[in-house]
């Protein structure tokens, strides 16, 4: 059912997309194009479940309960900042300085432990802080100076790369306690933390974007700032949050990097803004802003994720992957466009 709120934009399955997306008229059930438009809708599940039977078929490895659990383990720390990231595109914007903001924390948090060992919850606490205040920055510029997402984003990518740097002195930090390497690499009932956090905040956020007027208010200022802003909707607020909420969300992500591999390292993150706005993009939303789900970041993620693990385990080489998952994302964005201006007819 849809309904027209007071922001101006449509609600459809507890989804708020803008209003110039509404269709006219549904087709007739199982009609061509009825099924058509379902084929579309759902055109990245059905590439997963094609990726996922080639790889079984290619590989009796890639099938196994120990592979699956490796494809959760290196999908958690892209899953946090996929998630940042998808409420700061759902905003029309963008977030560059996720991938530096991860070293940044990492190499803080490692400093931390170096220095006071044992103090596992001041380390997690400074990764987090680190994110807070790199993404209350990007807030800032972005709905109080009026600075573009990507010139604001992309400064802060620069600066928290060299921060990075500075923090240890050029080189890694190494010799980290035991304590440290326990936050990523401690299993409860067999999973380990990184992939209960990473379930944890995909359900969370599903909830939060679908279920209260946050989630509301953020679908609303991606559709049309200026019709928000006159419901009432605190345009400024918002977008000072989602990048805010980013920044945390790498922080941690940074700390459970750095824990797994028991290492500060400057290089830490790198070219993993990139990956997640590819899975955001792959999962539906768009650039534009105002349309895009949860749950659609989670499958763009996991499809790129089953990718990578896939074409390592048939050894393709590195960059015929890079070619691979670059038609993967220009596909995923020409089939949306299609499909969008074909229901708008």
């Amino acid at each position: 059912m849809r309904s027209v709120t007071p922001k101006g934009s449509v609600q459809e399955a507890g989804t708020t997309v803008p209003s110039s997306e509404v269709v006219n008229a549904e087709p007739a059930r199982f009609s061509k194009d009825w099924l058509t438009d379902r084929l579309l809708r759902n055109s990245m599940l059905i590439v997963m479940l094609l990726v996922i039977t080639y790889f079984s078929y290619r590989s009796a490895r890639f099938g196994t309960v120990d592979n699956l659990r490796t494809i959760l383990i290196a999908a958690a720390p892209f899953a946090l900042i996929a998630l940042g990231q998808t409420l700061v595109i759902l905003t029309g914007g963008i977030d560059l300085s996720v991938g530096s903001l991860i070293a940044l924390a990492g190499m803080s948090s490692a400093w931390v432990a170096v220095h006071h060992p044992g103090q596992v919850w001041m380390t997690v606490g400074t990764a987090l802080l680190a994110g807070l205040i790199v993404g209350s920055i990007n807030g800032f510029l972005v709905a109080k100076v009026n600075v573009p997402p990507f010139i604001a984003t992309l400064g802060m990518l620069t600066a928290c790369s060299g921060m990075a740097y500075v923090i240890g002195g050029g080189a890694p930090i190494n010799g980290l306690p035991k304590e440290f390497g326990n936050i990523a690499n401690t299993a409860i009932l067999g999973v380990q933390i990184p992939v209960l956090v990473m379930i944890v905040g995909i359900l969370a956020f599903s909830v939060m974007m679908r279920r209260t007027s946050y989630g509301m208010r953020v679908y609303a200022v991606g559709g049309n700032r200026v019709a928000a802003e006159i419901a009432g909707v605190k345009a400024s607020r918002t977008l000072f949050s989602v990048y805010a909420i980013s920044g945390v969300l790498a922080g941690l992500s940074g700390v459970m990097l750095a824990s797994r591999v028991i290492s500060g390292a400057p290089t830490l993150g790198k070219g993993y803004e990139l990956d997640a706005i590819a899975a955001v993009v792959i999962g539906g939303a768009s650039l534009m802003g105002g349309r895009g789900t949860i749950w659609g970041t989670a499958l763009g993620l996991f499809l790129i994720q089953t990718l990578n693990n896939g074409l390592d385990i048939l050894t393709v080489p590195a960059y015929w992957q890079s070619v691979i998952k670059g038609v993967l994302i220009i596909s995923a964005v020409a089939v949306d466009v299609w499909s969008t201006s074909r229901r708008r007819r």
